[in-house]
């Protein structure tokens, strides 16, 4: 945890209290505990035939509920890089250990519900590199392992053909330009908006009759 404040790791259930979507009853509510604003590092980490590893998860709280594919993350230790941590969550929650940790791609900041915490994070996001070989979970917190399900490596064309639910919300958007290499300076900004959130949740509802 960070400063003992908050779980380290995080499936990412959106909210937007623009719009006062909330995911699984975990609305507006005030439900559960809350913390401040706290900082993220995630990877986006590539096998050498360009597929992008993704884990299943759902909130523990609606085992149910819809879930969501996400790329691994987690809060940032005291002391640590954004770099460092993304390398440490990538063994904690994939098993990976011998990945080239690239540079900060993307930020966002994003606010979601997960096991009854509420969260305000800015997260950055490095692009990484490995043999394409995970050897599973090696540290996870009590709430990713009830979140936690499927690790699969992901074909661009894939990912862009069914469109899963992915966490970051906008990483369909913005995946092929990492994937070609298309990344320089700056990590680029893909906070989301209240639209990308409403789609999020739109997509895990049921078609209407």
């Amino acid at each position: 945890m960070e400063n003992g404040e908050l779980p380290n790791g995080f499936g990412a259930a959106p909210r937007s209290q623009q719009s006062g979507l909330g995911q699984s009853g975990l609305g507006q509510s005030g439900l559960g505990q809350s913390g401040p604003r706290r900082r993220a590092a995630r990877v986006v980490v590539l096998d050498p035939l360009d597929r992008i590893l993704l884990i299943n998860a759902s909130d523990p709280l609606h085992r149910n509920g819809p879930g969501w594919w996400e790329i691994p993350g987690g809060g940032i230790d005291h002391g640590e890089s954004t770099e460092d941590a993304a390398r440490r969550e990538l063994w904690e929650e994939a098993g990976i250990a011998e990945a080239e940790i690239g540079p900060c791609v993307w930020f966002q900041r994003v606010q979601f519900s997960f096991g009854g915490w509420h969260f305000d994070q800015d997260e950055w996001v490095h692009i990484a590199r490995c043999e394409g070989v995970s050897e599973g979970p090696q540290g996870l917190e009590a709430l990713e392992v009830l979140a936690f399900g499927e690790q699969r490596w992901w074909t661009l064309e894939d990912l862009l053909e069914h469109q899963p639910r992915t966490i970051p919300y906008r990483m369909a958007e913005f995946l092929p330009h990492v994937i070609g290499g298309q990344f320089a300076g700056d990590p680029i900004d893909i906070t989301p908006d209240e639209h990308h959130v409403a789609r999020w949740h739109e997509q895990a509802s049921p078609p209407r009759s």
